[in-house]
């Protein structure tokens, strides 16, 4: 069941986003807007973006300690909201999926 979750910003304006999840929510903090069921998130949007931060820090730290560390470095990875979670890897077929591309450019 698809929910809609309200992740506040971090900004004074309160200002919000709202995200489409795949998870069904606790059937407390819900508001009804324009027939549709809105969760508030438990963390701000800034907040559950953080989580990311390890994740790509990793992968660039593996690929920087190469023997040749590559010239350009393209990393992929879905992210899916989740209101209790934050932010979360994606899986695609049941498994999570990211892309490295590296390249290196020839010297003349």
């Amino acid at each position: 069941m698809k929910r809609i979750v309200e992740f506040p910003l971090e900004s004074e304006s309160g200002d919000f986003i709202l995200v489409e999840v795949d998870e069904p929510g606790p059937t407390d903090d819900r508001i009804g807007l324009r027939d549709e069921m809105i969760q508030t998130a438990k963390k701000t949007f800034e907040s559950a973006l953080e989580q990311v931060k390890p994740i790509a820090n990793a992968i660039m730290t593996k690929v920087n300690s190469l023997n040749q560390p590559a010239d350009e470095v393209e990393v992929k990875f879905g992210i899916k909201m989740s209101a209790e979670l934050g932010a979360v890897i994606a899986s695609g077929n049941g498994e999570v999926n990211y892309e490295v591309t590296l390249k290196w450019k020839r010297e003349p």
